[in-house]
């Protein structure tokens, strides 16, 4: 097949049109076909009927009796129903009528305003109807005649009668069965449900896309940085190749393995692999498609689902975020819940297909913790296979992977890249490639740098720059000691990772400037005490700079310390890194792979005292800070002064000022405060000293002098004590 086709494609075999199914559920299509039908000729009756009686006004039997007696009535037509009925020109009801139509109101006031006050009478006199419902009277035509009214009536019979009504009802009714016909057979035709009249608009099937073979175009070669999550699923794929081998011994295979993992690590990636290595027919379906307004269509999508898989066994079936129908079922729900019936069929489907046919469920999300514990038991979803954040080697497999398209230079380090985004996924990484080639367009470039690389991930996590952003000397000034408190403390401590750029420009992320640590090595997510303090130390270096060098405190400050009091109320509630509370735990994970947040499980008085906990950490951490600016202030004077003239200055170039050195001799855009100097008193060169090395050709031989030897060069005399060279030892 050349690509995607719908479950029900005619093209392929099996499909459910024209099938015992699509039979049982025909008559039951003809007849909403028909019942919409009805509705509509009723509706356009009963429109038509209002918009033809909107210049009739309806009065009471007694009031057209008064009228007759008063010889303001001309003429009336007597029917079964109703009696319809004329008033004369000069009537005083018609002119009262008249009088409201120069005031605007009244059915005919629109043509006040090109008829004169007779003209309008006269329309009047013919324009407006007047009926009234009929009252047995004996002697109501000898009234009629003795008044001088014109009556007549129309004579209707029983075929008029019954024609009228084919006219009015049966005529438009076919021709909207046949109109919707023809435009339900358009859209099954569209939706791809070879045409039948299985339900309203085809709602009840499934719109899972099918990719037969390796259409999917991945494999296990595009995914990098799982080799756990790969391992697991290789057996998935070996049965699906050999069932004979495990059906043989008495094994079966899982019913259905659960991707669990946070957003971007490649779970929708990864199960597009596993079909592209079975070489199976692959159904992709998100969960919020079973998902309708209509009560029972999940459920119906969801037996379709698994029918047309059955057909084209073995197979793979991929839902998508399963937590949209997943959800764990409480008291809440009530007994016709759409969510409720559909996670019942989907369990039912689990537990009635035959594993041996080769119908593998691969189910994807990033909440588990709301799944169903009924859908997480054994012999429905067996396996569940984390697809975490990938390690250094895990990020650099993925880089190789998404820059094997892009042309790099040979300057380019992608471990250094892999270094500085400790914490990223996939997609992160994938993003960061691409923007770094698009800076590499716009720098006019045909090869990808490492500065384009570093730079993307500046983008990334700051924004581009503010070009039009104008600062005043004092806040230039202020945003510059924030920023080196931040890199002095930093290379102060410890236990801190090293600074590579500080830079006092704005972006468009919201900061005025920023101080960009990165990590020498890999860290994974075990942290010492002293680490966690550092790092909190390092963020409460901005505000100790403020205070201490300009007097004053700013609202930059504020992201610092909405990090360093997470930092510090996890090490309270979860880490058990306190002396109030120990070893005991404050609070449980919520949602594990999407924001990390937890929830506090313990008493109101416990959550004021562990508070005070969080306050005295920072204190600590806070006062740690301002001891190393006040210790350093005059080289941050230093290195201030060289930022606000660089703007944009490297840890290098940093230590370099700090050890007495020329900064301006340090090489590389991205040089950190740990990086080595030149061993000895050597000077590294100048950046703008282009040496080059050529060899020097050796002087022509000239003939000897008297006495057998050389003649001395140009402009040297000869030394008489000069003593030919000794030979080197062997």
């Amino acid at each position: 097949m050349a690509g995607p086709m719908k479950p029900n494609d005619p093209n392929r075999g099996g499909g459910s049109s024209g099938g015992g199914d699509d039979k049982k559920r025909a008559p039951l299509g003809f007849f909403s076909i028909v019942l919409w039908a009805v509705m509509l000729v009723f509706l356009l009756n009963t429109c038509r009927s209002t918009v033809k009686n909107a210049s009739v006004h309806t009065v009471p039997y007694s009031t057209f009796y008064e009228w007759v007696e008063a010889d303001y009535v001309a003429q009336v037509k007597l029917e079964s129903s109703v009696y319809t009925f004329t008033l004369k020109e000069d009537a005083p009801p018609l002119k009262e009528l008249v009088d409201q139509m120069e005031d605007g109101i009244g059915a005919l006031g629109t043509l006040f305003n090109q008829l004169d006050r007779k003209e309008l009478e006269s329309a009047a006199s013919s324009a407006v109807k007047f009926q009234v419902g009929p009252v047995h009277e004996e002697n109501l035509v000898e009234r009629l005649v003795a008044h001088g009214v014109d009556f007549d009536t129309d004579p209707v019979t029983q075929e008029q009668y019954m024609l009228s009504a084919i006219v009015s009802y049966v005529v438009p009714m076919l021709v909207m069965v046949v109109a919707l016909i023809f435009v339900y057979r358009y859209m099954f035709k569209k939706m791809g449900s070879g045409g039948g009249l299985g339900g309203i608009g085809g709602v009840g099937k499934a719109n899972a896309k099918v990719y037969v073979e390796k259409k999917t175009g991945v494999t296990f070669h595009d995914v990098a940085g799982q080799d756990e999550a790969k391992e697991s699923l290789e057996e998935i794929i070996d049965f699906l190749h050999n069932p004979g081998k495990y059906t043989e011994i008495g094994a079966k295979l899982p019913k259905g393995a659960l991707l669990v993992g946070p957003p971007g690590t490649g779970k929708t990636l990864l199960a597009k692999a596993v079909a592209g290595e079975a070489n199976v027919p692959f159904f992709s379906i998100s969960g919020s498609d079973f998902v309708e307004m209509f009560v029972g269509v999940g459920a119906s999508r969801v037996r379709d689902l698994f029918k047309e898989a059955s057909k084209m066994a073995p197979c793979i079936i991929f839902i998508d975020e399963i937590d949209t129908i997943g959800k764990s079922r409480d008291n809440r729900m009530g007994g016709n819940d759409e969510r409720e019936q559909t996670l019942n069929q989907l369990l039912a489907e689990l537990d009635g297909f035959d594993p041996g046919k080769g119908v593998i469920v691969l189910g994807a999300t990033n909440r588990p913790e709301v799944l169903d514990k009924a859908l997480l038991r054994p012999g429905r979803f067996d396996r569940r296979i984390t697809i975490d954040r990938p390690n250094l080697a895990g990020r650099l497999a993925t880089l190789q992977v998404h820059t094997r398209k892009i042309k790099l230079a040979e300057d380019v380090d992608l471990n250094k890249i892999a270094l500085a985004t400790a914490g990223c996924v996939g997609a992160d990484l994938a993003n960061l490639v691409n923007e770094a080639a698009l800076r590499a367009v716009r720098k006019g470039r045909r090869l990808v740098t490492q500065e384009d690389l570093l730079a993307s991930f500046e983008f990334v996590i700051a924004g581009s720059e503010k070009k039009n952003s104008v600062l005043t000397e004092f806040e230039r000034k202020l945003v510059a000691y924030h920023e080196v408190g931040h890199a002095m403390v930093a290379y102060k401590q410890k236990n801190a990772e090293p600074v590579q750029k500080i830079t006092i420009v704005p972006h468009t992320e919201g900061s005025l400037g920023y101080t960009l640590l990165m990590p020498e090595e890999d860290k994974t997510n075990l942290r010492t005490k002293e680490e966690l303090m550092a790092k909190i130390t390092v963020s409460m270096g901005g505000r100790a700079a403020e205070e201490v060098v300009m007097n004053t405190m700013t609202n930059g400050a504020s992201q610092d310390i909405q990090e360093a009091t997470n930092i510090a109320r996890n090490m309270v509630a979860m880490y058990g890194m306190s002396e109030e509370f120990g070893m005991m735990a404050l609070g449980s994970v919520r949602n594990q792979y999407l924001d990390g947040g937890y929830g506090l499980d313990c008493a109101q008085d416990t959550a004021a005292v562990m508070d005070k906990a969080v306050k005295a950490v920072l204190d600590v951490c806070y006062a740690d800070a301002v001891k190393v600016i006040e210790a350093n202030r005059e080289d941050m004077d230093k290195v201030v002064a060289y930022l606000l003239e660089k703007e944009t200055i490297t840890g290098g170039e940093m230590v370099a000022i700090l050890e007495g050195r020329d900064p301006a001799l340090v090489e590389g855009a991205y040089a950190s405060t740990h990086a080595k100097p030149l061993p000895g008193d050597i000077e590294p060169p100048a950046r703008h000293i282009h040496i080059v090395d050529e060899p020097i050709p050796m002087p022509a031989p000239e003939a000897d002098g008297e006495d057998g030897e050389k003649p001395a060069p140009e402009g040297e005399q000869p030394r008489e004590d000069a003593e030919p060279p000794e030979k080197p030892e062997e």
